[in-house]
């Protein structure tokens, strides 16, 4: 007999995701195939993220998650607040990039995401170099800051972010061989003291309307140039995050998470 499994639908101002929750009801294990499969916005349920909730001896549980192609990854904050939202309590969460901490809010969830990581090694590059300013550049995208926010990000200050063309560019920075990880690219413009605005390119999933980890990644790294001052609206194409982070500290993302639907999928099906 073939094994029914319930998911939720949710997303973080545009970037959508399937959440199965294992930890109280068995499932075989999810593969990177499986996963693609789901993803698909065709033939299978559609997502940039699909999300694995399962049982912690780490935290109160642990979440899993996997891009569009299948990869396994290590952090998602848009994904940690629609958790927060599903889960409906402040819990410590267990990730790939380490142990979160988040909680439903009015309007939708906050989440410490931990401390940023500067490091090379860390990041991580193929070779040592400043992570605040790296001497690099790809078709005029130059000079950009690198952080570890879970998963790795590098960011470029443009004087407008919408003038770049990151759908072309996205994809040589993500695979370029600096790079071992890959990485998550994000082109941002100041929009204010306070106030930057984005655009991502995300490693496994393309342009995004909304990355968590990104608007966390560009305000550490706008931060740390004095480029604005803590707290820091990002404006995403799908709506605004409020990061807070002061060096030494750990970063606070606060913003909207929604569910869309429920539902259920044979797992025979896409297996």
């Amino acid at each position: 007999m073939t094994q029914r499994i319930a998911f939720t639908k949710m997303h973080g101002l545009g970037n959508d995701f399937v959440v199965i929750d294992a930890r109280k009801v068995a499932i075989p294990a999810m593969t990177g195939a499986l996963a693609r499969a789901l993803a698909d916005r065709r033939t299978g349920i559609g997502c940039d993220q699909l999300i694995l909730l399962e049982p912690s001896g780490a935290a109160d549980f642990r979440m899993r998650i996997f891009n569009a192609d299948g990869g396994e990854v290590e952090a998602c904050g848009n994904a940690s607040r629609a958790v927060a939202l599903l889960h409906g309590a402040p819990a410590r969460v267990e990730t790939a990039g380490g142990v979160i901490a988040l909680e439903p809010i009015a309007g939708g969830a906050r989440v410490d995401m931990g401390s940023p990581r500067f490091d090379w090694e860390a990041i991580p590059l193929a070779y040592a170099m400043d992570t605040a300013a790296m001497p690099v550049g790809w078709d005029g995208l130059e000079n950009p800051a690198a952080v570890n926010v879970g998963n790795p990000h590098v960011i470029f200050f443009v004087a407008d972010a919408d003038a770049v063309d990151l759908a072309s560019l996205g994809p040589a920075i993500e695979h370029d061989p600096l790079f071992p990880e890959r990485v998550n690219v994000n082109v941002a413009s100041l929009a204010g003291p306070d106030h930057l605005k984005l655009t991502v390119w995300e490693r496994g999933a393309g342009l995004t309307r909304a990355c968590g980890t990104g608007a966390c990644a560009t305000a550490v790294a706008a931060i740390r140039r004095k480029l604005v001052e803590s707290p820091v609206t990002v404006s995403l194409p799908g709506g605004d995050l409020v990061i807070a982070w002061a060096p030494g500290g750990t970063i606070t993302m606060s913003g909207p998470a929604a569910e869309s639907f429920r539902g259920s999928f044979d797992w025979d099906h896409f297996a």
